[in-house]
């Protein structure tokens, strides 16, 4: 698959073949050493260093799905980057928020959007959301060699089902194993303990589009309240969370002034009441 100075201008035999509709099938059989698993590690002692991606949460709400996440990358006990982006649409129905090792996941998702659109072009259809996640499933598997040496990935999954007409959160473990959330919502991530137990006591089932909004920055917020690993907003440099919407009208990203909107909301109320919403007992 080299390029060849000296070339017609053909393609190589391998893109004229007939196989599979998954890109990544074909890289296995004609350029192995591209797929982020396939590739040789020195061996290396104790914990490798290298940034990491924290805290992921995904909201279900009548209509679609919010997935979104904080801003903070870390390696160790100090801030690598204040702004990472790790939430990314897979298609337009879908989205991937990343946490781990920060280079491979953004890789991955790079690979994962490629594997889809491949897939879309050879088939002439989309895939459905349960074989999007599935796909996802088999690229985390094929790292396992590397998480297994401190280089993990944990993405969560979310996107609107066009058949079932509804959102739906897919998790994750290293080993590949994935499962639906079917609670309506889902965190990973460092700070995903604290971010989870937000979602949990604010979460009901007839939420609306802007209050699953407003539920994501809040479990955002939680979590950097006591998870070091997890930036909450950040006013004085203008860095809000990444929040995400999913409905039947596809991927739509909030801009800066909807998020700082909600995030500023959130802080102000918070000058009132540092804990945040009190949920009641009975």
């Amino acid at each position: 698959m080299e390029a060849n100075p000296r070339s017609t201008g053909r393609l190589p035999a391998a893109f004229l073949t007939p196989g599979s509709s998954s890109f990544m099938d074909f890289l296995a059989d004609h350029s192995p050493g591209l797929l982020p698993g396939s590739r040789p590690l020195p061996p290396v002692q104790g914990a490798v260093e290298a940034p990491h991606g924290t805290t992921i949460v995904a909201v279900t709400f009548e209509g679609g799905v919010v997935l979104a996440g904080d801003r903070r990358a870390t390696m160790g006990n100090v801030i690598a980057q204040r702004d990472i982006e790790k939430v990314f649409p897979a298609d337009e129905y879908s989205a991937v928020g990343i946490a781990g090792t920060a280079g491979l996941a953004v890789e991955m998702v790079k690979l994962f959007q490629l594997e889809l659109e491949h897939f879309e072009k050879v088939e002439g259809t989309q895939l459905s959301l349960e074989g999007k996640a599935n796909r996802l499933s088999t690229m985390i598997r094929g790292n396992l060699g590397m998480a297994m040496q401190g280089l993990a990935v944990v993405p969560l999954f979310a996107g609107y089902d066009i058949d079932r007409e509804k959102g739906r959160i897919f998790s994750y473990d290293v080993t590949g194993g994935r499962s639906e959330e079917q609670q309506g919502f889902a965190a990973t991530g460092s700070g995903s303990v604290f971010a989870r137990g937000a979602m949990k006591k604010l979460y009901r089932d007839n939420l609306g589009e802007q209050e699953a909004l407003t539920l994501v920055v809040q479990a955002l917020y939680d979590a950097a309240d006591d998870d070091s690993a997890t930036g909450g907003p950040d006013l004085a440099r203008r860095i809000y969370p990444i929040v995400t919407v999913i409905t039947e009208d596809g991927y739509r990203r909030l801009t800066d002034t909807e998020s700082s909107g909600i995030a500023r909301a959130i802080v102000e109320r918070r000058l009132e009441q540092p804990d945040g919403p009190r949920a009641e007992l009975l």
